[in-house]
């Protein structure tokens, strides 16, 4: 019992600090969902539909004509109770033909809700072109919308957009390259060269030469070509831990929201920061001057300004060299910056050559 206590502990303390499973760092090439997309109708609402809409005319002719009945020529139906639709799913890596998938419907008309509707077999196209699933099935729509005489309107959520749960068939396989070649290649969420070679030395570890590094995101793995070897070759690789290297200094700044993050990994060279805000307030006190008694004279305006400024005294905030997250943010709070003084603040360190750090402004 002692000695399988101590290999336990022995284990838990092997394992790196802050390590991270391979499969949380990234992914094998090829093993991926697809995008796929289609152009619809859902038929069955309670008059909140397209009406007179001209593609959702012709679409529903096409419909009309799949199932043997032509509509007359030049005649333009009230569709009230169509709209016409944009399908879309994702195509999960490794789906086979008959399997079930997800599929959203949003209205591109002028429909106010999806309510109640069913959506007509549509089929889903791939970025080739390609039929690769069929959607069909009945809208489950979170949103509300209801509207009275007098103009008055009351909208929950979106009504607009719908889901079918299990509304899409798979029709056509996506090759992933899985069972061809002798190389699977594995790709880093984030280009990173020292991850990169952690994560080989890792795999290297388990499997001598198994893996090598082509680039900053991409190793190679040469894998066994039996497809029960090579799967379970992939799920050990999957569940290797790894620490991966510290992220970049990077400040990241919403310019629309006013948010402002800063990571762990930024550092400041000495620098001092003295931060005030100047007020100027001018209050205009208009007097009315009357003439005097008989004397032909206008009433006039006597314009009377006052000019008064305020000026708040702020301490000078000093940071010393290789000052920490925690400390620039205690500074920081000393002076009581708002977020909008706080990026301006940011940006006259980076200017001035203390701030070691990438500014990014989404």
């Amino acid at each position: 019992m002692v000695a399988a206590a101590l290999c336990a502990l022995a284990i838990l303390f092997a394992r790196p600090a802050h390590a991270e499973r391979v499969r949380d760092l990234g992914q094998f090439q090829g093993v991926r969902t697809n995008q796929l997309t289609g152009y619809g109708v859902v038929v069955g609402l309670p008059g909140t539909g397209d009406d007179n809409l001209e593609y959702l005319t012709q679409a529903m002719k096409g419909v009309s004509g799949r199932m043997g009945l032509s509509l007359p020529p030049g005649i333009a139906p009230g569709l009230k109770n169509a709209a016409a639709v944009i399908v879309t799913a994702d195509l999960p890596a490794f789906a086979k033909p008959g399997q079930r998938i997800d599929v959203t419907v949003s209205t591109i008309g002028k429909a106010k809700s999806l309510r109640g509707g069913a959506l007509v077999m549509t089929p889903l196209y791939g970025a080739d072109g390609q039929i690769y699933a069929m959607a069909q099935g009945n809208l489950a729509v979170g949103g509300l919308d209801a509207s009275g005489k007098d103009g008055s309107k009351v909208t929950v959520n979106i009504p607009t957009v719908g889901r079918i749960a299990d509304g899409g068939s798979v029709e056509r396989a996506v090759a992933t390259g899985f069972d061809s070649g002798e190389t699977l290649r594995w790709n880093l969420f984030e280009a990173d060269f020292l991850t990169a070679a952690r994560v080989r030395d890792a795999i290297n570890r388990r499997i001598p030469g198994l893996a090598s590094v082509e680039d900053g995101v991409t190793l190679a793995l040469h894998l066994p070509a039996d497809a029960d070897a090579r799967a379970n070759t992939m799920a050990m690789i999957e569940m290797i831990e790894v620490s991966p290297a510290e992220t970049p200094a990077r400040v990241i700044v919403n310019s629309r929201t006013g948010t402002v993050v800063i990571n762990a990994a930024v550092r400041l060279s000495p620098a001092a920061i003295s931060h005030g805000k100047l007020t100027v307030r001018i209050d205009e006190n208009p007097t009315v001057v009357q003439p005097a008694p008989l004397s032909r004279g206008k009433t006039a305006v006597e314009q009377n300004s006052t000019v008064t400024t305020d000026e708040e005294k702020r301490a000078v905030a000093l940071f010393k060299g290789g000052a920490s997250l925690a400390k620039v943010v205690d500074a920081l709070n000393m002076l009581g910056v708002t977020p909008s003084d706080l990026v301006a603040i940011l940006e006259a360190l980076k200017q001035a050559g203390a701030l070691k750090a990438e500014m990014v402004v989404i």
